[in-house]
């Protein structure tokens, strides 16, 4: 059947958009897409597809959630604010407002959001989530197999038959719950982040937050503001570091002196101005890794903590360091140095990980492992036989611009050496669920 639609489709008829809307409407569970079809609506699917229609090229965008930017949205807490300053969280061909503050809030980054895709009309099919794509050979296109709806309407399986496919559902798609003795005895409200919104529910009692990363510090801040008493599990090494030195934003300043000085100094140079700033982190228990925090994050991807105020409320005792969890009790925590205290509740801020081995049934390009490119930054992007992957880098936003660019500009030489007549093609609107 697809060998006839893909003749048809390459035929003469292939320019009549009246011919494209019958061939789909004739098979309303599987869709000839004629350019890429790519999988998640958060920053990544939206710049990529913003930058493949700046270049004439349609596509198609999958979202599993009802909204774009989901993550964001729908399991973030309500104090976030971009964590850089918000030149270098542009998505591609559109700048923030003027108006916006230095460190966008949430919401006005959601806005932000949600107006780049107006600008450029990209409007995903939500609800729709990718239960499997695989390539075949045979036919040399993507199969990309989706379900459609839930319990309240049935759910329909659609499948997609696509050139190209650009995989964007990024780092953080599913939340990390790590296991820990004795959870079914503790008693108390134990919950990921994704499920914290605001320390108001939390008023009054003894908070456990596991992780201390920006979003385990932050968490400890809002609970603090909030008048809870929240403590800090600090499990390995982390380097603390002011948001902003010197009157500059600390990430724009270490990029502006990369330009001039190696790596090494540059890291040095951070260290001794953060101690002249912070003092020694160790004293209250935020050891610092050997490597510098440029060296670090370029190695492994792992984000220095930009203080946005939780160090002064761990040096004035508000906030408690503890080391690494033993077991849990009722409604207490046995530390790894035989220590044990009594808590209410444990917010896990145990960060995300990438879902992609559970879809997509490829393990050239991705790790079966942790689910992202084999290769590292910046030749992670571009696998075989159409494969792409977008904000998959470790370099946040604009690794995500860097990446959206090299895809569209990739594609758009396919589009035009491979598939000429595709370019008049209709997509099937028509046919989405």
């Amino acid at each position: 059947m697809f060998m006839d639609c893909l003749r048809e489709i390459e035929g003469k008829q292939a320019h009549d958009p009246i011919f494209i809307e019958k061939m789909n409407k004739s098979s309303p569970r599987c869709i000839c897409v004629p350019g890429p079809v790519i999988v998640g609506a958060g920053p990544s699917g939206l710049a990529t597809a913003a930058c493949l229609k700046e270049r004439g090229i349609p596509s198609i965008l999958l979202e599993r959630s009802n909204c774009i930017a989901s993550l964001w949205q729908l399991k973030t807490y309500d104090r976030l604010r971009l964590h850089l300053p918000k030149q270098f969280c542009e998505l591609p061909l559109m700048g923030f407002p003027s108006e916006f503050p230095t460190y966008p809030s949430k919401q006005q980054f959601v806005d932000y959001l949600e107006a780049y895709a107006k600008r450029f009309e990209i409007r995903p099919r939500f609800n729709e989530t990718v239960s499997q794509a695989e390539y075949d050979a045979t036919i040399r296109f993507w199969r990309v197999k989706t379900t459609v709806g839930g319990q309240k309407c049935g759910v329909e399986e659609m499948e997609y038959r696509c050139r190209w496919l650009v995989v964007a559902t990024g780092e953080n798609a599913e939340a990390v719950v790590p296991e820990i003795e004795g959870s079914d005895e503790f008693g108390g409200d134990i919950r990921h982040t994704s499920l914290y919104k605001s320390g108001e529910d939390f008023r009054g009692k003894r908070v456990l937050v596991v992780g201390c990363g920006n979003s385990g510090m932050e968490v400890c801040l809002d609970l603090c503001n909030h008048d809870a008493m929240p403590s800090l599990v600090v499990r390995d090494t982390v380097h603390v570091l002011p948001q902003e030195m010197l009157g500059k934003s600390t990430f724009g300043l270490s990029m502006w002196l990369l330009k001039w000085l190696p790596m090494r100094l540059v890291d040095k140079l951070l260290l001794v101005v953060s101690w002249l700033m912070l003092g020694d982190t160790a004293r209250f228990g935020l050891d610092r890794p050997l490597l510098g925090p440029l060296q670090l994050k370029n190695l492994s991807g792992k984000t220095p903590v930009l203080d946005a105020g939780t160090l002064a409320k761990i040096k004035s005792g508000h906030i408690r360091v503890f080391p690494g969890i033993k077991r849990l009790k009722r409604y207490a925590v046995e530390f790894v140095n035989g220590r044990c205290e009594n808590f209410d509740a444990i917010i896990l801020a145990t960060g995300y990980r990438s879902n992609v081995p559970s879809w997509l049934k490829e393990s050239e390009m991705f790790s079966r492992k942790d689910g992202l490119p084999r290769r590292p930054f910046p030749n992670g992007w571009k696998g075989e036989s159409g494969l792409y992957s977008v904000g998959f880098t470790k370099r946040g936003l604009l690794g995500v611009a860097m990446d959206a660019k090299r895809i569209a500009q990739d594609i758009e030489s396919c589009w035009k050496a491979k598939a000429p007549f595709a370019r008049s093609l209709l997509l099937p609107h028509s046919s989405s669920p």
